[in-house]
């Protein structure tokens, strides 16, 4: 079992009672990620994202904030 760190970046409150929890992960050996937490419900949605799949999704979304006028 490998071990891992986590370390709170920010809660998030989305609409339709959707919370997201951001946290950077630190595993054995030294890799980092983002990692991001969807919670509905119950239910939770987790994703491990890497420092490449992050700058394109902060790409993906700051291009739709453009676009829908904020």
């Amino acid at each position: 079992m490998s071990f891992e760190s986590t370390s709170d970046i920010a809660d998030i409150a989305a609409p339709y009672g959707k919370e997201l929890k951001i946290q950077e992960v630190t595993f054995e050996g030294g890799m980092q990620l983002i990692r991001i937490r969807i919670r509905e419900g119950k239910r939770f949605t987790t994703l491990d994202l890497d420092p490449d799949t992050t700058s394109k999704l902060v790409e993906v979304l700051a291009n739709w904030q453009s676009e829908a006028g904020d």
